[in-house]
């Protein structure tokens, strides 16, 4: 299905933050919470950061985990293998991007993250031709909260997933009884990948995995699950140093009194130690510290009656690494730990969270990536453009709101604008001639003067309201095929790409992900409207 691509700046939109928007115009108030700005010429600087921190060991024991892991599965895809094989390169660097493990990938923008991800790559292979740049897809399968991931929607339809979280890391759940209670209802358009990718794999995190390569692998994005042993051993230096001095949450504090000082709202909450604890029985459970005396620092684990001093954590760090897992302030720290990684892609809230990170990056000695907005997208079907078409409007119009559209139609249709505005100004002089003329005669009926006007106001705003409605019957059919509209290209008053799933366009258009591939300019940093021709 051929698409014409076009652009605008994403403050045009009217969907995103101002931290968001501040950030793409480089207003100079956020230049401390950041490292590098998101442009071409910038990534040379940030080579050469990367590769004179990230060792060979660091590379050997990431190639090694991703080896022992795609060796589960088949063969993997020739350009996966080919990626692999680069990433034991010292002149390989990666691009990244993560997210939760959505069932069906979940809300569309989870795909314009990844495909940001690979064309920044292209891009920087085209710039700097002397290194390669493999793009990765992180996943979060260290997460907990399965309420966040169990459902997706498709053609108005919520699916869901009704198995009993576990509390633990929402990668290692089994996927017994998914196939029957929720694959099977799927419309029997849906690609035989996506139901492959669940009926073969023991486990949520090799299911997303194998779905995500189906997707993405012949383009060499590798995915990475970094709930492992070996990879845990390299937290080991971040473990000793947040049990010791819970150096995380105080740069955090320092850091969110700098934005909030330069009006920004901190995205996420720090705690005092940034770690959970994966208990004996799976679950992942806060670590709370308890100072109860000079020499001791005791450590609850919370929702258990486990608590361990300090000494203790420590050595559990040195012993079992992989018992502990990372929050939202440490995880990223890991990312870049683990992987030689010159940018993070993210949506909106995640580079505001990112913006908090900057000092605990420095206090544990890791090199800070470039953060990208990822890209986002609004996709028009060819019957959704005829409509725009036939209500005299064009793309750029749909993303205002709805009353100034229906105004736009309505003038087109030849509908009087109808306002009382001039009538109320009168309405409201003649009234303060009379409570003048109250105030000299007698002071006590000026309450009543203005509680008449405020009730004739009131009646003139209802007449207001029902002379619109009359005018607007006459064109009932054209405003109800626009609020329809509206509502299609924008669920629920949000952008599309936060609530449909891919599989929304890719039924009916399979080259959807390579015209978001030849469609997508990541450092262009403009939204991007895909229309069907």
């Amino acid at each position: 299905m051929p698409t014409t691509c076009s652009t605008l700046p994403y403050a045009e939109t009217g969907a995103f933050s101002g931290l968001l928007t501040d950030y793409l115009a480089q207003k100079p108030e956020l230049a401390p919470f950041y490292h590098r700005f998101p442009a071409l010429e910038n990534f040379a600087a940030q080579i050469e950061e990367k590769q004179a921190s990230y060792t060979p060991n660091a590379r050997k024991r990431l190639v090694a985990a991703l080896r022992d892991q795609y060796g589960l599965a088949p063969e993997p895809e020739p350009a996966i293998e080919h990626s692999l094989m680069l990433l034991a390169e010292p002149t390989t660097f990666t691009v990244t991007t993560g997210h939760q493990l959505n069932l069906l990938t979940g809300p569309l923008y989870f795909i314009y993250k990844i495909v940001s991800a690979i064309k920044l790559s292209r891009e920087l292979k085209a710039k700097y031709p002397q290194y390669d740049f493999v793009p990765v897809y992180w996943m979060a399968t260290e997460d907990h909260d399965f309420a966040e991931i169990n459902h997706f929607s498709l053609f108005g339809k919520t699916y869901s997933w009704d198995a009993a979280g576990t509390g633990g890391p929402v990668g290692r759940l089994p996927l017994d009884g998914l196939a029957e209670q929720l694959l099977s209802q799927l419309p029997p358009e849906v690609p035989a990948a996506f139901h492959r990718a669940y009926a073969e794999s023991k486990n949520l995190a090799e299911a997303t995995r194998k779905l995500v390569d189906s997707l993405f692998g012949e383009f060499g994005l590798v995915t990475l699950d970094a709930d492992r042993p070996a990879l845990k051993q390299a937290l080991v230096p971040v473990l000793e140093q947040e049990i010791r001095e819970q150096v995380s949450n105080a740069a955090v504090q320092a850091t969110n009194a700098r934005l909030t000082a330069a009006g920004y709202k901190p995205q996420v909450y720090s705690r005092p130690i940034n770690l959970f604890f994966i208990t004996d029985e799976g679950k992942r459970e806060r670590l709370e510290p308890d100072a109860s005396g000079a020499d001791c620092v005791e450590v609850t684990i919370r929702n258990t009656a486990k608590c361990h001093s300090q000494a203790e954590l420590l050595e559990l760090a040195q012993t079992h690494p992989e018992q502990f897992s990372p929050n939202v302030v440490l995880r990223p720290v890991y990312q870049e730990m683990l992987l030689p990684n010159l940018a993070y892609v993210g949506g909106g809230a995640e580079v505001a969270y990112w913006f908090q990170l900057k000092d605990v990056f420095a206090a544990f000695g890791v090199p800070y990536p470039i953060v990208l907005p990822r890209n986002s997208a609004e996709y028009i079907s060819r019957a959704n453009a005829g409509k725009l078409k036939k209500l005299g409007l064009d793309w750029r119009e749909i993303f205002r709101p709805l009353p100034e559209l229906k105004k736009q139609v309505g003038a087109a249709l030849g509908q009087e604008e109808i306002s009382l505005k001039e009538q109320q100004q009168a309405l409201a002089a003649a009234f303060q001639q009379v409570q003048d003329l109250a105030q000299r005669l007698d002071p006590t009926l000026v309450k009543t003067v203005a509680a008449e006007a405020q009730k004739a106001a009131g009646g003139l705003a209802g007449l207001e309201k029902r002379l619109s409605k009359a005018a607007e019957a006459k064109h009932e059919t054209a405003y109800a095929q626009l609020t329809a509209l509206k509502e299609k290209l924008f669920p629920g008053g949000g952008l599309q790409e936060r609530s449909e799933n891919v599989l929304s366009i890719l039924i009916n258009n399979p080259g959807f992900i390579r015209q978001l591939l030849e469609a997508f300019e990541p450092l262009a940093l403009e939204f991007t409207v895909l229309v069907e021709e």
